[in-house]
């Protein structure tokens, strides 16, 4: 870019060169991705960083630059192959923060909370997931409501590994409704398991992100984590357990009855859907929204909202996100 067609200029300087090499990504690509979504203009010098453009764009870029270095500095991002994500992240958050009118203290809490798994650290990206984080560490049943890409599965199933892996749970049971799109359970090739798999994939993934193959392996083989469709649940009650409700938004009165039912001593239950994507027969009511309103008084129940902001996805998929919800309020 030009700088002289800019009116003013500000200068940053990071110390650490290892963690300026990350910053800046392979051929500075994240510091030319991050002059396209600022509109500015970012030069280098050494340690230096001079940043040209209109004043409220160059001080979002110092800021954007600044807390992604301060994150690598105390080790809150621990990939060495850290990418344009958590720009755009920090961006969402920075946004998200001024139209709560959040102060200086508020943005510290975004990075209060961590997870530990065996293969990473999950840390929350948005004050949405800062709050959800909030709810996984403090309450026994937490609901997780949000359009898809928010990380209400993902950031349950971290909070799941790291309880396991630090012994405060026996097992892990992740189960969700199979709901039928367009073919029948029963017109599907394979056994039992090889029919309900698809609908667990998700599940799966989260896990063998988190743990090492052979030990997701090993836990399943062994019982300590335990995937299943919802209907395998009835006449259950689960003790020292960690349990995962996915999909929720397609769970009958019924069946969100009875999985609620289910807790037992010392287990934690967190039920994750989107109210927006119910795919039971017309005319059927969502367990899960029937069950928001019924349980929304009750003081040791925490409903967490995530919202279009909290998306960590592609950032397109929160404007399209944002496009349906105001199609369907017209």
């Amino acid at each position: 870019m030009n700088n002289q067609s800019y009116k003013e200029e500000i200068t940053i300087e990071f110390p650490n060169n290892s963690l300026l090499a990350l910053l800046i990504g392979q051929h500075s690509i994240n510091i030319v991705k991050l002059e396209k979504l600022l509109n500015v203009s970012i030069n280098q010098f050494g340690n230096q960083f001079k940043i040209f453009g209109d004043n409220k764009d160059i001080n979002l870029g110092k800021t954007i630059l600044t807390n992604i270095y301060n994150k690598l500095s105390n080790q809150e991002i621990e990939d060495l192959n850290l990418n344009f994500s958590y720009f755009q992240t920090e961006l969402r958050m920075f946004e998200r923060k001024k139209k709560v009118n959040s102060n200086a203290n508020k943005a510290k809490e975004v990075i209060k909370y961590k997870f530990e798994t065996w293969k990473k650290t999950i840390i929350p990206k948005s004050l949405g997931q800062n709050s959800y984080f909030e709810a996984l560490n403090n309450y026994e049943l937490v609901f997780g409501l949000g359009p898809a890409g928010t990380g209400k599965s993902y950031l349950a199933v971290a909070k799941g590994i790291d309880m396991l892996k630090k012994g405060l749970v026996e097992k892990i049971i992740l189960t969700r409704p199979a709901v039928e799109a367009g073919e029948r359970l029963g017109f599907l090739p394979g056994d039992m398991k090889e029919k309900i798999d698809p609908y667990l994939r998700p599940i799966y993934d989260a896990l063998y992100e988190m743990m090492p193959s052979d030990r997701v392996e090993k836990k399943i083989q062994s019982g300590e984590i335990e995937i299943a469709p919802l209907a395998f649940m009835r006449g259950r009650t689960f003790n020292n357990a960690y349990v995962i409700v996915d999909e929720a938004q397609n769970t009958t009165s019924v069946q969100m009855k009875m999985v609620l039912t289910r807790i037992g001593e010392g287990s934690r239950m967190v039920i994750n859907g989107d109210l927006s994507q119910v795919d039971l027969p017309s005319g059927q009511i969502s367990g899960l929204q029937e069950s928001q309103k019924i349980l929304s008084k009750i003081n040791d129940i925490k409903i967490v909202s995530l919202e279009a902001e909290d998306v960590i996805r592609h950032p397109i998929v929160a404007k399209i996100i944002k496009a349906y919800d105001q199609k369907n309020k017209n």
